[in-house]
């Protein structure tokens, strides 16, 4: 059980680390790391994509110089 724990850990560090240049990329990113923790945590990979994708490209756009 604890090797999920740590995929959990990685996926959540890189989608904080890479954020991309264009919205096309944020939202892959996002999409991909959303996916990613949903399946580690059992939850929609849809659902977990779709947030993901939102998520990054609002914070990304609302915070450029952090990214």
């Amino acid at each position: 059980m604890r090797a999920p724990k740590i995929w959990f850990a990685l996926a959540v560090m890189g989608g904080l680390a890479a954020c991309g240049d264009t919205a096309g990329e944020q939202a892959l990113i996002g999409g991909a790391v959303g996916a990613g923790t949903a399946a580690v945590v059992n939850g929609n990979l849809v659902a977990g994509a779709a947030v993901g994708a939102a998520g990054n490209i609002l914070y990304c756009q609302q915070n450029p110089s952090k990214c």
